[in-house]
């Protein structure tokens, strides 16, 4: 699993070097001091796992993300316990205060192979509009055709459904559902948004080369200039 260490400390980023030794499923590939440098490296070598600091010169760890269009697995690594709750609503798999423990640092990479095992075997059998998926939400449960779902929309380790008029949240993460859902169906919009193409009334132009899609429930979704670009490709003759 390819892995990038950003921290602003350089005792820092040795010191998890060293303790990363001891796990050989994770290969660093590089390091950085910042969220701009940050952002360069994950272009250039698209990791599979970020080991990602929070307060550092410049952007912080959680600005980089929101940059990013699809983000890698996440486990931020911090000398500050008050940003965990924040952490986990982006995603994160774990929160590593510093110094690091050997032990904790075990059971945050257990966390991402396993999770990485979990969605690579999701790869297997896409899901297709036309399934039926079970959806529960409290004491509420429904048996939905995926078609009738217009949107899935991240809301941290969590994912809310559109469909008729319910809004569950699902605990599943949205890369995990983009693993699993049929692209032909299917598509990653924004960092935030998976959108049932069926569902689409309208496209716009949108700014700096973006786009802007309404769905047939008037939910209105933006997309990235990257995003849109994907979006034609894919969908073009």
């Amino acid at each position: 699993m390819k892995t990038l260490i950003i921290d602003d400390e350089r005792l820092a980023r040795s010191e998890l070097k060293r303790l990363l030794m001891a796990h050989p499923g994770l290969e660093i590939v590089d390091e950085a001091n910042n969220a701009q440098m940050a952002k360069s490296l994950i272009e250039r070598h698209q990791p599979d796992l970020l080991f990602l600091d929070i307060q550092m010169p410049g952007k912080t760890g959680f600005e980089l993300l929101e940059e990013l269009e699809t983000a890698p697995f996440v486990i931020f690594t911090t000398a500050y316990d008050h940003f965990a709750l924040r952490a986990f609503e982006v995603n994160a798999l774990d929160y590593l205060l510093k110094p690091i423990e050997p032990e904790r640092l075990a059971e945050a990479v257990a966390r991402v192979l396993n999770q990485a095992q979990e969605e690579k075997q999701g790869r297997v059998e896409k899901l297709t509009e036309s399934d039926r998926v079970f959806v529960k939400d409290g004491d509420r449960c429904w048996f939905v055709r995926l078609g009738d779902v217009a949107l899935f929309e991240s809301e941290g380790n969590y994912t809310r459904l559109y469909f008729s008029s319910e809004r569950p949240l699902v605990y599943r993460s949205l890369a995990y559902l983009e693993e699993r859902l049929d692209p032909k169906s299917f598509f990653r919009a924004s960092r935030r948004h998976i959108i049932n193409l069926k569902w689409v009334t309208q496209l716009e132009a949108g700014h700096n080369g973006g786009m802007v899609a309404t769905l047939q429930g008037h939910q209105i979704v933006g997309m990235s200039r990257r995003q849109a670009t994907r979006f034609k490709e894919q969908l073009s003759l």
